[in-house]
């Protein structure tokens, strides 16, 4: 099968970011691939079904190491990390996320789990405290995230705000210039590199101590470390605040869903997954791949070379996955969505994640169970020059 229409800007733009573009549901009727041109000038394939994101995030034959070479077609004005976790191939990345792995077991989110809920309870303090009235982005969906990957990293907590910022910066798509972008991804190597030595000097607590100090046999290298770190602080901060506001912001436009989940608490796990597959907080939810050979991937022919995105938000949207895809449903089981990944490059932090997530709404449903949104959700103004999505300010009323 050919697919001979000519390529479509991307990202889609949207009248209403809260919902996926409605080109995914076109293209999930239709062609299933299309050829898209991403904001660097760039061709890519896009998979819209949710069959075809599961092999292609697991078939080996479509590489995120080539996506990292140079001159490889990409989305970003900057070079991807060549060492990152996330742009490896095995068995390079089996190795690293094999080490990676003890910064997220099961033991050690649960160890977190107090923290966190120590640093929600104050965030929703000072919420209440300033209310009855409060922009839920900036008392709560961006600082929490922030204040735990720090705590994971062992980073002090007077350069939260610094980390956060640099995190945005290098997640732009449009609005920062390459400059810029590699401006910050600058700052973080250089602050990362001066606290593992700091580390192995005096170790610590955090994964950062844990791995600088690591027998060594399982011990990274500076760069591997530096970059292993860069990689936490911008998947483990936007992606979590935009799930919270996102995620609130759905249960606000499905109030009967919010009501449930507050009579309900033991909702909450199951609500957590069905956020995480309703809410689109990332343009598509996906990373570039580079083909290896050619391979047949939805019934066309991509080339050895040729680039192929990921949407995982259209996949979790597909009817022959999930009934009533466009419901939101918190009781919603078996719920096989692909918002953490598939295949080696699953989301390493998904249980912190999680825990972030659950900990945080079933803070809010509690303490404010009359939470209401200030402004017609249409009023909201939204972060669209980025690879992630979520409003720039969730105004809300309790």
């Amino acid at each position: 099968m050919t697919n001979d229409h000519p390529p479509l800007p991307f990202p889609f733009p949207s009248a209403e970011p809260w919902h996926p573009a409605p080109e995914f549901a076109e293209l999930r009727e239709t062609d299933g691939m299309r050829r898209v041109t991403l904001p660097t000038g760039d061709r890519a394939w896009i998979a819209a079904r949710y069959e075809d994101n599961r092999r292609l995030l697991s078939d080996p034959r479509f590489s995120r190491a080539a996506a990292a070479r140079a001159h490889a077609p990409r989305a970003r004005h900057t070079a991807l990390e060549a060492r990152s976790l996330t742009t490896m191939d095995p068995p390079e990345h089996t190795r690293l996320r094999r080490i990676a792995m003890r910064a997220f077991t099961t033991r050690r989110v649960d160890l977190l789990r107090p923290g966190i809920r120590r640093t929600v309870g104050g965030l929703l303090d000072a919420m209440a405290a300033a209310g009855p009235g409060a922009d839920l982005v900036s008392a709560v969906a961006r600082p929490l995230p922030v204040m735990v990957i720090c705590e994971v990293l062992g980073v002090p907590a007077g350069d939260q705000e610094r980390f956060g910022t640099w995190a945005k910066d290098y997640l732009s798509v449009t609005d920062r210039t390459a400059g810029e972008i590699e401006a910050a991804a600058t700052a973080l190597k250089d602050y990362l590199a001066g606290l593992i030595v700091e580390k192995r000097r005096r170790p610590g607590a955090g994964v950062l101590s844990d791995l600088a100090n690591a027998p060594e046999e399982e011990r990274l290298d500076e760069e591997e470390l530096v970059t292993f770190g860069v990689t936490l602080l911008v998947a483990g901060v936007e992606t979590v605040a935009h799930e919270i506001s996102g995620g609130v912001l759905a249960l606000l436009e499905h109030r009967h869903q919010w009501d449930r989940l507050r009579e309900q608490p033991s909702l909450l796990d199951g609500a957590v997954e069905e956020l995480v597959r309703y809410t689109p907080a990332a343009v598509s939810g996906g990373t570039v791949r580079i083909a290896l050979e050619d391979v047949e991937l939805g019934g066309v022919l991509v080339r050895r070379g040729e680039a192929v995105l990921p949407a995982v938000i259209s996949a979790d949207r597909d009817a022959a996955v999930f009934t009533g895809p466009d419901e939101l449903d918190v009781t919603r089981h078996p719920n096989p969505h692909l918002g953490f990944g598939h295949g080696p490059h699953r989301c390493l932090g998904a249980q912190l994640a999680r825990a972030e997530l659950s900990i945080t709404l079933g803070g809010l449903i509690a303490r404010f169970p009359g939470l209401r949104l200030a402004v017609p959700v249409t009023d909201l103004e939204w972060e669209l020059r980025t690879m992630q999505r979520g409003p720039k300010a969730l105004p809300v009323l309790w």
